[in-house]
């Protein structure tokens, strides 16, 4: 008895001494009832207003898969892989943090349960645990809980965000749930609190919003030990005042923490529906922090304005081969809204399956385009529906922006048509070409494992003066980010220049090519890295800016 009591002494001390030493507090959001709610959204409009007010926030994600990270990942299985400056594969979520803070994210901003349970194996391996049966509690608990913490402990941050990935109740979310537990009780009183998002379904046969499914949700989570602070409840119909005290009573939660979050047009409406509700407030409020300042929200209510107002509108073709499902390109998507918005232009996306366009049907689909986006990917299927697409483009001076792979393209659709070497390729669709104008990175060519392992994040590109690169850019040094394996093959940059294809952009280190072009097309560009995760509703970024300005232009002709 008394070893217990020591122990409680020593746990309650522990406490004390973590409360006084540590001024980072930490909110928790989980989901419930179903997947795809938007507790992404959600946390990131938390930490705009946070941010607005004058807290350094930042948000992170906790993926219950296995897979160390998405990089491996079908875009069917899982959407887009986004990919940080420092080179991290993650979750498309971390996409929606940078766009909504215009903060960058890091390796420490998205953990999986296989990146958790590969370090605790390899501390059992190189004998850390000193002989000790390794366990979920306490060894992977104890590892999500490091990584929790991380970002909080680095003194940048006030306040931490967390979204556990996955629906209360799963059986791949248990060790996470048990780990906010731990850890909410291990900060102490006002120091983190969780936040509960649930699905208030209106049933049209009934004619009413049912609040029984959040109720069995709030249940697991409270068997699981840990009680909401805050309930974010997603609906299609008002929450009434009864309502949200049922919700209140039956939950166990105050009736201002009851929060409604309706269907809305666009995701960046949702942190002023947030403020309205008072989110931000009620959080701060149990976090026992200041008000501060009114959330300043003038130049995001500006972009807002620009968003609903457009002037112009335009058509612009999404060439790729993954297209059925929106979050295989979800950056891109919301980087046309930025730069729409900067334009006071409506982007209508037509999403375009590569791998049922040829030469045939290319006038037929893509005739009415203001402008052609070919998208990035990888493998071999549609690759010559693409190679049509640049071609129909670069012949019809229809604007045209490749990223990625769709600067491959352009690079080989030249090579064959312009060039006249019929078969070029690159080496990633036939290994046998006898013009491999695009070839196997040097360094790729040992590699055998696939995950983490491509040329990966911020890379310099060096700009030349008096090409639309620079005209675009305003400068002649940059930084963007990359996620490829094959590159330009150097060996025809001489013979593709003089044939008018210009290599507007290289590294200035390895000297691989990043931006091609074509000085006498009206817009005519492919860079090799992915512009589209640096565009923030803050700072739109300018080759997608410059890319909707030219098709305004080329439909206004």
């Amino acid at each position: 008895m008394r070893d217990f009591i020591t122990d409680k002494s020593n746990l309650s001390q522990q406490q004390h001494n973590y409360n006084t030493m540590n001024q980072t507090k930490y909110i928790f959001v989980t989901g419930g009832v179903t997947s795809s709610l938007g507790k992404g959204i959600i946390a990131a409009s938390l930490a705009k207003l946070l941010q607005a007010r004058g807290y350094r926030t930042t948000i992170q994600k906790f993926d219950p898969y296995i897979n160390v990270d998405p990089g491996t990942l079908n875009p069917y299985e899982h959407g887009e892989c986004y990919v940080t400056d420092d080179g991290a594969e993650t979750d498309l979520d971390l996409g929606h943090y940078e766009r909504f803070l215009n903060v960058p994210t890091s390796q420490a901003n998205n953990v999986t349960t296989g990146r958790v349970y590969l370090s605790v194996i390899e501390k059992e391996r190189r004998g850390e645990f000193l002989g000790k049966t390794v366990q979920v509690v306490p060894h992977i608990t104890n590892e999500i809980k490091e990584r929790m913490q991380l970002l909080g402990k680095s003194g940048d941050y006030d306040i931490v965000i967390t979204e556990i990935g996955g629906t209360v109740g799963d059986i791949e979310s248990l060790p996470y749930i048990e780990s906010v537990r731990q850890l909410i009780w291990e900060l102490g009183e006002n120091n983190g609190i969780v936040i509960h998002l649930t699905l208030v379904p209106y049933l049209a046969a009934a004619g009413e919003l049912k609040t029984k499914p959040t109720q069995h949700s709030v249940k697991t989570l409270m068997e699981s030990g840990i009680k909401a602070d805050i309930l974010v409840c997603r609906t299609e119909h008002e929450l009434s005042q009864d309502l949200r005290q049922k919700l209140a009573l039956f939950c166990n939660v105050k009736k201002e923490a009851v929060i409604q979050s309706i269907d809305a047009a666009t995701i960046y409406e949702v942190p002023n529906l947030m403020l309205e509700e008072g989110l931000d407030r009620v959080a701060l409020k149990k976090l026992d922090l200041p008000e501060k300042n009114t959330p300043d929200l003038t130049n995001w209510n500006e972009f807002l304005f620009r968003l609903k107002n457009p002037k112009h509108e335009v058509n612009i073709g999404l060439v790729g081969k993954y297209v059925e499902l929106q979050d295989s390109y979800k950056s891109i998507l919301e980087a046309f809204i930025h730069a729409g918005a900067a334009n006071e232009t409506k982007v209508n996306v037509i999403s375009i399956h590569s791998e049922y366009l040829d030469a045939n049907s290319a006038e037929n689909q893509l005739k009415d385009l203001d402008g052609i986006l070919v998208a990035p990917g990888f493998g071999g299927r549609g690759i010559e529906g693409k190679i049509d697409t640049v071609r129909y483009a670069r012949e019809n001076n229809i604007p045209f922006f490749g990223i990625c792979l769709g600067m491959q393209m352009a690079v080989i659709e030249y090579s064959r048509n312009i060039l006249g070497y019929a078969d070029a390729n690159s080496t990633e669709m036939n290994e046998n070409t006898t013009h491999p104008v695009i070839n196997l990175m040097e360094e790729q060519k040992n590699i055998e494992n696939k995950g983490g392992t491509m040329r990966l994040g911020a890379w310099k590109c060096s700009i030349k003066e008096n090409t639309l690169a620079h005209k675009i850019y305003g400068k002649t040094e940059i930084m963007e980010r990359h996620r490829h394996r094959y590159e330009f093959n150097g060996a025809y940059l001489n013979e593709l220049e003089k044939a008018g294809l210009v290599a507007s952009g290289v590294n200035p280190d390895t000297k691989l090519v990043e931006i091609v072009e074509i000085p006498t097309h009206p817009f005519f560009i492919g860079v090799q890295y992915h512009p589209e995760y640096k565009s923030t509703v803050a700072n739109p970024h300018p080759l997608f800016v410059s890319f909707v300005a030219a098709a305004v232009q080329h439909k206004t002709k």
